[in-house]
């Protein structure tokens, strides 16, 4: 054994020739580095929404001629009524949002939420708008109606019977 000033034994070396302090060393830095990878790659997906920007369905058609082709997330409700599909095989839907007085055209693929026909529940859509005026949606996202809203009161897409006529 080697005299050290501090008394303890010198780090030993492995088979590799490499001091086991320093593979300790190595594998923290791998593990921070993986570690900080790890949360940038997160962070990078938590903020990506940040990026694109939210109009509402109204501003949408004010804008559309400046907002054509551009990545932009649009919100409103699903107009009653509206919503088709292609085909009975099929996952394009079209259909139609309105906020503030306007409506738009907008087309998606692939499977729904039920809270996506719920008419106290706001939609936004992110994707852009095409030269024919119609917004091609790739992703949405539901927010859901309060819990408070009696929705089994009344059937909103029911006619309102007239009162003039009972």
């Amino acid at each position: 054994m080697q005299y050290t000033p501090s008394g303890a034994p010198l780090p030993t070396e492995d088979a590799t020739g490499i001091a086991s302090v320093l593979t300790s060393r190595f594998k923290l830095i791998i593990l921070s580095s993986v570690a900080l990878l790890a949360f940038g790659y997160f962070a990078f997906n938590v903020f990506q929404d940040s990026l694109f920007r939210y109009v509402y369905v109204n501003e949408l058609v004010v804008e559309s001629e400046a907002l054509q082709g551009k990545q932009v997330n649009v919100i409103g409700a699903l107009v009653p009524y509206s919503f088709e599909r292609a085909g009975t095989d099929s996952l394009v839907a079209t259909f139609q949002l309105e906020a503030g007085g306007q409506q738009i055209d907008a087309t998606i693929e692939g499977v729904l939420d039920d809270l996506f026909f719920n008419p106290h529940s706001e939609i936004t859509l992110r994707g852009s708008i095409g030269s024919d005026g119609v917004f091609l949606a790739d992703q949405y996202r539901v927010k859901c109606p309060s819990k408070y809203e009696a929705l089994d009161v009344e059937n909103p897409y029911d006619p309102v019977p007239d009162a003039l006529t009972t």
